[in-house]
């Protein structure tokens, strides 16, 4: 295996526990909001993107590749869509406001990131 081939599954096998990771995280954190002047402000959801693009950031300058922030976005939205389809009760991730600015910013913060990252690319030389 190659060096580069090495780095890549390395930068996989770190980005699945970091997209449960930002997914629990996220999930948990996006309903917290503040009210003000009687108007409930999900900070929570705005919280939770930040984190989300903290952990994939942080990947992408690590391992000097997009490949794992990719690979962490598209796990983090496949399992808060799962969340978001569990039965009446179960639901993690509800239609509401914050449950709306979590879900779709995940692939806003997603495809920023891979924009951001793919300055950290190693160089071919």
């Amino acid at each position: 295996m190659t060096k580069r081939a090495a780095g890549m599954a390395g930068g996989i096998a770190a980005a699945v526990p970091a997209a449960l990771f930002a997914a629990l995280a996220g999930t948990a954190l996006h309903r917290q909001d503040v009210l003000l002047a009687g108007v409930a402000l999900p900070w929570g959801a705005l919280a939770a993107l930040l984190l989300l693009g903290a952990v994939e950031l942080w990947l992408g300058a690590a391992f000097r590749s997009v490949i794992p922030t990719a690979a962490c976005g598209a796990l983090c939205y496949a399992l808060t869509g799962w969340w978001s389809t569990l039965g009446n009760g179960k639901r993690l991730v509800i239609g509401d406001a914050a449950g709306n600015i979590w879900i779709f910013g995940i692939a806003a913060v997603t495809v920023a990131m891979l924009a951001w990252c793919r300055r950290y690319r190693a160089r071919q030389g």
